[in-house]
């Protein structure tokens, strides 16, 4: 196998017009400054808050690099647009959850109308979940903690089970898979349980339900194996996402408020090390797992490649993905897409107004990514070079 050029700008780019790359760039180029995300961000949840008309400017600026559209029908361009590159959407409706059970309720319609919609677009075969839409984060917490329930609160967390087991349960059916998305290691807990009793019942064979595990947890490699075998034990396929982490200045805050030790990783490096071993525990019983990286690190890309190779496994074998943000590391995507692998971008969707918070958490998030935003502009500036937009 011939090793990934992760830095071939011409494949990483292809679909991106003169006008686009160069749009991609002023963006990339002011993100790449902390300090103007900061205060950008706030301004512009101010903004919103005071009904200032700066709508235009953020959909076509930040929202345009990182969301398909305000609706499922304004997104098909790009949905569309990637899978002419053979890279599958995993659609994500962006507005974050509130916190009643209308908002809940909303949430899960939303994320039927997407489900209905992968259905009939070949293009899209996943979607995302996260249960703090869907579940009171304090109901949740409570239950991580290992308290005991009143009858009003058990009779609350049936109605929030009952919404994600209709989603999944259809998407059974119809062949598409659900993501669950991890959320803060407090709430993290009870949503484990819950998607094993969601796994046990409808991944039969299939990835139906697939399981994020933030790798910058100390516990997670070893809950990684436990979850293998809960799957052995009732006869289901055992599905994960390996990510690396969202909230760890959250997570050692609250760890250190409440005196109990921080269950992040202290290092970037013990981190590295967490998610490559889980990676190659994957593939090790790829026979019984479905494994997604979902990363933007080219290292554990390589990686993966490297320990594909070694291992015999097809690039295109059915149950190992690599998925990144859309309008993020399109080297890594399309590089990898064209070399055979199986591939798949997250395209949010959804209000402009309603999508800024989530929008603000994923650029403060990949700002924070060591060299992210200058890998970034380094591609586009290559690129453009070789396009001879730039002398």
């Amino acid at each position: 196998m011939s090793q990934l050029k992760l830095n071939d700008t011409e494949i990483a780019l292809a679909y991106k017009s003169d006008s686009e790359l160069k749009q991609s760039y002023l963006l990339f180029k002011m993100m790449s400054y902390p300090s103007l995300v900061k205060w950008g961000s706030k301004m512009a949840m101010l903004a919103f808050k005071l009904r200032l008309p700066i709508k235009y400017l953020v959909k076509n600026t930040i929202y345009k690099q990182f969301c398909g559209g305000e609706t499922i029908e304004e997104s098909l361009k790009v949905i569309h647009k990637l899978g002419e590159f053979n890279i599958k959407t995993i659609l994500d409706y962006g507005v974050e959850g509130k916190s009643n059970e209308d908002e809940f309720d909303k949430s899960a319609q939303h994320l039927i109308e997407t489900l209905e919609y992968a259905i009939q677009e070949k293009d899209i075969h996943i979607i995302s979940s996260k249960q703090t839409g869907l579940f009171r984060s304090k109901l949740l917490e409570k239950i991580t903690a290992g308290g005991k329930l009143t009858e009003k609160e058990q009779a609350e967390y049936e109605r929030g089970k009952q919404r994600i087991w209709t989603i999944c349960e259809a998407a059974h059916k119809a062949g598409i898979y659900v993501h669950i998305d991890a959320e803060e290691s407090w709430l993290q807990g009870a949503i484990d349980d819950l998607v094993w009793e969601l796994s046990a019942e409808f991944n039969k064979g299939v990835p139906t339900v697939i399981n994020a595990l933030q790798m910058y947890r100390t516990d997670r490699l070893d809950f990684m194996k436990r979850s293998l075998e809960h799957a052995r034990e009732n006869g289901y396929l055992c599905a994960v996402k390996l990510v690396r982490g969202a909230y760890m200045e959250k997570e050692r805050r609250r760890a250190e408020d409440k005196g109990y030790p921080s269950p992040i990783w202290n290092t970037i490096e013990e981190t590295h090390k967490s998610y490559n071993d889980g990676l190659e525990y994957g593939l090790d019983h790829i026979d019984e797992m479905y494994l997604s990286n979902a990363t933007h690190n080219e290292d554990s890309c390589e990686l993966l490649s490297k320990m594909m190779a070694e291992k015999n496994i097809p690039n295109n074998h059915p149950r190992i993905v690599t998925a990144q943000l859309i309008g993020m590391s399109d080297n890594i995507s399309f590089v990898m897409a064209n070399a055979g692998y199986n591939v798949e971008k997250y395209v949010p969707y959804g209000p402009v107004k309603h999508v800024v918070p989530y929008l603000i958490r994923r650029t403060q998030e990949n700002t924070s990514v060591g060299g992210q935003m200058s890998r970034e502009l380094k591609m586009i500036h290559t690129e453009m070079k070789r396009r001879k937009m730039l002398k």
